[in-house]
């Protein structure tokens, strides 16, 4: 979209052109030039500027992250968290809600499976049934009964209004008043009250929520990053924890070349990473 009188020059996501607007078109195209990562220096992204790969000292990075979000926060940055319900599945849900309650985390974006599994493991203890202390089953009716629970109070709001909903990720959220957005998709159960249906609006929420971000965290989840990161703009920090480096792959593929990828389990990265942010 060009814009004449303003000397401007900017990406409109399509289901936002509106008629009137001046788009450039034909064969030539417009040339873009991204910010370079630094070539020297001693910062996690100028360490991690090589190819994904398991093959790095993760305590050191981890390190380095905590450095820079303490920077960030005492600057008055954004903190964007993307997740996925992986985080609760390998029990590092309360670690998340303490990045929350340190003040952290400024905005959370995921989707229904995040949530349910969150409060399932609050109220129950367990993940999809399984009991994150044991990893043994102990019933899987305790998902669809959170679920239930929920959409009795109304909302994960009103679950921790009235007193249900004690502790975990969505507890901390609502408690400090941080923002989240959970997208829907043909496959939720439920959904929860609070996951937005429309994918265009889910969009349109997301965007809302990323457009002033100066750092994101993405915690294993594969579609969710790659939709934020096509969100995001090239001054943006991004990093990417997954136990799957083609993940990281694929966002850089993708266009956000400027992604740093840590592979490892989140459940490893997380405690690592909050023992480092309350020293």
């Amino acid at each position: 979209i060009v814009e004449p009188e303003k000397h401007r020059a900017y990406c409109k996501p399509i289901s936002a052109v509106k008629k009137g607007d001046l788009i450039v078109v034909g064969q030539r195209g417009v040339r873009v030039k991204h910010p370079e990562r630094p070539r020297e220096g001693l910062g996690v992204f100028e360490f991690m500027n090589s190819d994904v790969s398991p093959e790095k000292p993760v305590t050191s990075l981890i390190r380095e992250i905590a450095r820079s979000l303490k920077e960030r926060a005492g600057n008055g940055g954004k903190i964007v968290v993307v997740a996925g319900p992986a985080v609760i599945h390998t029990g590092a849900a309360p670690y998340l809600a303490r990045m929350i309650e340190l003040g952290y985390v400024d905005s959370l974006l995921s989707g229904n499976a995040l949530a349910v599994h969150d409060i399932e493991s609050a109220l129950y203890g367990t993940s999809l049934g399984v009991d994150l202390e044991n990893s043994r089953v102990v019933n899987p009716r305790n998902h669809i009964a959170t679920i239930n629970q929920v959409l009795k109070a109304g909302s994960i709001k009103e679950l921790v209004r009235n007193g249900k909903l004690t502790k975990g990720i969505f507890y901390q959220l609502i408690k400090h008043d941080v923002p989240f957005v959970l997208a829907g998709s043909i496959r939720d159960d439920g959904p929860l009250p609070e996951v937005v249906k429309c994918s265009n609006e889910a969009q349109r929420l997301y965007r809302e929520q990323v457009k002033d971000a100066d750092f994101v965290i993405m915690l294993a989840s594969t579609l969710h990053s790659i939709a934020v990161g096509n969100m995001l703009s090239s001054r943006v920090k991004i990093i990417c924890v997954d136990i799957n480096p083609a993940v990281v792959t694929k966002l850089s593929d993708r266009g956000t070349s400027q992604a740093v990828g840590i592979v490892t389990d989140v459940g490893t990265f997380l405690p690592l990473l909050v023992n480092e942010l309350e020293k």
